[in-house]
């Protein structure tokens, strides 16, 4: 069931459970990609941020 916590679990991660993270070339690219991901987050929050500054004079 979707939302089910694993026995002995006591948080969530983002991180997908079944990935061999141990394996560089998956350590890599989703290393990568996390971090394109955080990036764009960071750079539309400065944006959003900005705009309603700028519209607020």
């Amino acid at each position: 069931m979707a939302g089910m916590m694993l026995k002995g679990e006591t948080i969530h991660s983002m991180l997908p459970m079944d990935i061999p993270w141990w394996q560089f070339d998956h350590a890599l690219f989703f290393g990568f990609v996390y971090i394109v991901v955080c990036v764009l987050g960071v750079g539309l929050a400065l944006a959003v941020f900005r705009s309603w500054r700028d519209a607020g004079r």
